[in-house]
This record gives structure tokens, C-alpha cells and sequence, in this order.
């Protein structure tokens, strides 16, 4: 596959300068409470700008050009601001990583009362017996929520097929992305159909990492798309993709801060339809935040409201010396590339500041 473009700022939407960006840059490093995407701590780089804060996160194995686009969103937050809400109150689902069923219950407990649940699925190492037992559980814990699948992935074809039929006798709203490419989604979807089995397909990974996102509706691959504001480059651009396809639309969280959220609270109420609980009740699965009156869901939604990281909890959660380092030499990189893709003047195209 080949490299993931930049995101692109709206043309009356100046990239700011360097100096302006490097100033309110603070990095943070957040324990989880249990493993998610194998990692035990989220990092992330926190902007302050004149419109609040902006959150730039992208994982440690994203390219400058991919990561380009989290920049582009974080600065639309921090400079710009978000477009004009259409709800206050966003519904929200409850995440439940890969582990053991016996956890089930003390995961769900963390996000109060839900309609609808995600459950991390086809994690290396794990067997289709532990997918199986810890979606059983949920349904057990929970027998009339909404329960959606997220394989990230992790199966081929025929292995998705089958464990997507094994499954859909619990009564799976959907599955999220069961097989890594565009090709295979749309052959999922049509085995599935063809055997009479009523599981949707939702395409993550295949709108946000391909060139062409709107690939994945051309295709017929999916019967709607999982959208996360920061992949995609900004709130305004998350809408015009989603405009475009004509899809609907579920909106989730990249394991962000509250800052985070609020980028992605601010795409579900400007949705003009929002038919799926979201995926934005991950700082649950945090064991600190960058706010102390976190954005986590209350009675199966989040309630839309500005944020500011707290000067006490940032110092609290402070990455290691080389950590801020590592980020801050990221930050440098993705910004020149940002800069050299939008023509902004101030320094020679394409010339990283220092």
C-alpha cells in the first residue's frame, strides 16, 4: 500500500506558526486500565491554542505523512474550532478489550449504564473458543444491548465467515472491519448475504488508512463506516467523507484523552444523522486523564461540552524526559511535512522548523 496523504487544512484555515504550535505543546503519558492494542500506557501531545485544546496522537508506528492528518485535526481544534453542533447529548456504546470473559463484568461496570456494546475481537494469541466466551459474556451481562464486533483486521476471509456465523447467534448489530483489506470486506459481506446471515460489515481501518476513502462505498464493501476524527484529518473533513459516501456513520475514539473526545463529540453533533451509539467512552478504559471531570459517558451518552486540560494533571501524567523528546521531534517533522503540503509561508517549503 502506499503512503498515506496528508490532510489538507480548509483553505481559509491558516496552519499557524511554528513558534505559536511548539509554545502550548505538552505530552502526556496516561496507564490503561487493562491492555488495549497491546500497550499499557496511551501516549499523547496536547496543543493549547486560542480556541481551546487540541489533542495529536497518532501511534508510535504511524508514518510523518499519516500522522500529518492528526496534526491537521488537533490544530482545527486548538485554532479553529468545530463546526455547529445539531445535539447536545451523544450516545455512546462501552468497549471491551480482548480479555478473559471472566473480566467481562468488572469492564462493563466502569462505563455505567449502555445500550450498546464494542467487543475487541481476533487478538494474536487468542483463539475463536476466547472471542466466543467473552461475547457470550457480555450478552449474559447485558441481554438486550446492542452488541458490535472489531476485529481490527485480524482474520482472512474464510476466517471471518465462520466465526462471524458462530457469532450472529447472539445478535451482532455489526462487525467492524474483519478483514484488513477492501477486497476482502466486500467478499465477507457477500458470503455473509448469501448464506442469509445478518451481520452488517462497518469499515474502519479501510476508510482512513487508504489514499481514497471513499473506496471502501464504491466498493460495496461495507454497509456503513466507523469514522474517528483525528485519522481523518478533522471534524470538517470526517463530514465531507462521510457526505460522500453515503454511508452511515459510527463515530470512535483512537484511545484518546478528553481532548480527544471532544473532537470526536463534535463530529456525532454535527452528523446530520447519527443512527449508532458511538465509540467515544474510551477514557473509561484510562486509569488517569488530562481533565478531572472526565468526558465518560453518564446514562449511555456524553453531554457536549468545551474542555481544558488541567495544569495540575498534566504535571502529574508527564511523559519521561525522552519520551517528550521522542514526540517533540514528531511534532517538528509532521509539522514541516503539514507545512510543505498546505504552501504556508514562513519558512522554505518542505524545511522542518527548529
Amino acid at each position: 500500500m502506499s503512503e498515506s496523504p496528508a490532510a489538507s487544512l480548509p483553505n481559509d484555515r491558516r496552519l499557524p506558526p511554528w513558534l505559536e504550535i511548539r509554545h502550548g505543546a505538552r505530552v502526556v503519558s496516561l496507564p490503561m486500565r487493562v491492555k488495549f492494542r497491546g500497550i499499557l500506557h496511551r501516549e499523547a501531545l496536547l496543543l493549547e491554542g486560542p480556541r481551546g485544546w487540541g489533542e495529536f496522537g497518532p501511534f508510535p508506528e504511524y508514518a510523518d505523512a499519516e500522522a500529518s492528518r492528526w496534526l491537521a485535526s488537533a490544530i482545527e481544534a486548538g485554532w479553529h474550532g468545530f463546526p455547529k453542533p445539531l445535539r447536545t447529548s451523544i450516545p455512546v456504546n462501552a468497549t471491551v478489550p480482548a480479555v478473559p470473559a471472566s473480566q467481562v463484568p468488572e469492564v462493563l461496570a466502569r462505563f455505567g449504564r449502555v445500550d450498546a456494546v464494542k467487543i475487541k475481537v481476533a487478538e494474536r494469541g487468542q483463539s475463536l473458543t476466547d472471542d466466543v466466551e467473552r461475547v457470550a459474556a457480555v450478552r449474559t451481562a447485558l441481554p438486550k444491548a446492542a452488541i458490535r464486533v472489531d476485529a481490527n483486521g485480524g482474520w482472512d476471509v474464510a476466517e471471518a465467515v465462520r466465526t462471524l456465523t458462530r457469532l450472529a447467534d447472539v445478535g451482532l448489530e455489526y462487525a467492524e472491519q474483519p478483514v484488513p483489506d477492501i477486497d476482502g470486506l466486500a467478499e465477507v459481506r457477500r458470503r455473509l448475504r448469501a448464506a442469509g446471515t445478518p451481520v452488517l460489515i462497518a469499515a474502519d481501518e479501510s476508510v482512513r488508512k487508504e489514499e481514497d476513502p471513499l473506496k471502501v462505498a464504491r466498493a460495496g464493501a461495507a454497509d456503513l463506516l466507523v469514522v474517528k476524527v483525528a485519522p481523518l484529518g478533522g471534524v470538517r473533513r470526517a463530514l465531507e467523507i462521510v457526505g460522500q459516501a453515503g454511508l452511515p456513520a459510527v463515530v470512535s475514539s483512537a484511545l484518546d484523552t478528553s481532548v480527544g473526545i471532544r473532537a470526536g463529540l463534535a463530529l456525532a453533533a454535527a452528523l446530520p444523522e447519527l443512527p449508532y451509539a458511538c465509540g467515544l467512552g474510551t477514557v473509561s478504559l484510562l486509569a488517569g486523564d488530562v481533565m478531572r471531570d472526565s468526558l465518560v459517558p453518564d446514562d449511555g451518552a456524553i453531554r457536549l461540552r468545551d474542555v481544558a486540560a488541567d495544569q495540575g494533571l498534566l504535571a502529574e501524567f508527564a511523559a519521561p524526559s525522552h519520551r517528550v523528546d521522542w514526540w517533540m521531534e514528531r511534532l517538528r517533522r509532521v509539522y514541516g511535512y503539514l507545512q510543505f503540503t498546505e504552501a504556508s509561508p514562513g519558512l522554505p517549503p518542505g524545511v522542518a522548523p527548529r
